[in-house]
């Protein structure tokens, strides 16, 4: 199977729903952690600083930037080239601020949707483009009636659509690297037919990334298949998250986004050699 690509996620938010404000406005541990990720096996650094759980409701560009910026260029300067450094926002001003710190590689939430001077940086720089899909914005996605005709067509369609846009700019199809958004406008039971259907992404003809990690879809299902008073909290979602993941790779993910570097590593190990 193709190589694996490891994405290690650094969140400098208060209220990310995992981990949130365990790295907000303290660059030394958000360090500490990049370096630790990078000796646990992580390809890619993903730092973020506005977090996009469901019900979040954004941050300006210039709050994200005082809470990236400073972060990226420590990472730099303690770790050197040996590592990606990949962003993750949907602001043009944030992305390019990034890029110019070395940053190679933009994790965009909605793609081109929310900010369309995203294309023009992204042009610029020649940099690796993740595309992840949201239905609605972090603040309404998971309310009410979540409806698709097909989530995994109409998903599709997004991604063509994002593509089509970007080209037309100037960005290069190699650029391109796809999201379906797990956990972004979606049902468990949704979240679910993504999982077992990834294989349909692959006729688009660019590399497919998933952030399963920790996400309470997992939970719920715990909840129910173990008859639980209470969903699973992030924390205990390790061993459903490996699961899940094991399935994207057999479906065709090479980019799995992660909180748990160095067991996800162990876990991809073993089943490269089985598989």
């Amino acid at each position: 199977m193709k190589k694996v690509f490891l994405m290690g996620i650094l969140n400098v938010t208060p209220d990310s729903f995992s981990d949130g404000g365990i790295y907000y406005q303290n660059i030394d541990k958000a360090v500490a952690q990049a370096k630790e990720m990078v000796r646990e096996g992580a390809d890619i650094i993903d730092v973020g600083g506005d977090s996009t759980r469901p019900g979040s409701t954004g941050v300006s560009a210039q709050e994200e930037l005082v809470r990236v910026i400073p972060v990226i260029d420590a990472i730099r300067k303690e770790i050197g080239n040996s590592v990606t450094i990949s962003v993750d926002t949907n602001k043009a001003v944030v992305a390019q601020n990034a890029l110019e710190r070395g940053v190679t590689m933009v994790n965009s939430l909605g793609g081109l949707l929310f900010d369309p001077k995203m294309a023009d940086v992204v042009k610029k720089f020649n940099c690796k483009f993740i595309i992840y899909h949201i239905k609605g914005k972090s603040r309404t996605m998971q309310k009410g009636e979540i409806k698709y005709k097909n989530v995994v067509g109409d998903i599709g369609e997004f991604f063509q659509g994002q593509m089509s846009q970007g080209v037309k700019k100037g960005i290069q199809k190699s650029q391109f690297i796809l999201d379906p958004g797990i956990g972004f406008g979606k049902t468990v039971q949704q979240n679910i037919t993504i999982i077992k259907e990834l294989r349909q992404f692959q006729k688009l003809n660019c590399p497919v990334m998933v952030g399963l990690s920790r996400k309470s879809h997992l939970g719920m299902i715990l909840k129910v298949k173990l008859n639980l008073p209470e969903i699973v909290p992030p924390l205990e979602r390790l061993e459903t998250t490996l699961a899940e993941t094991a399935i994207a790779l057999i479906n065709g993910a090479t980019y799995i986004r992660t909180h748990d570097v160095l067991q996800t590593k162990k876990f991809i190990s073993v089943f490269e050699e089985l598989i």
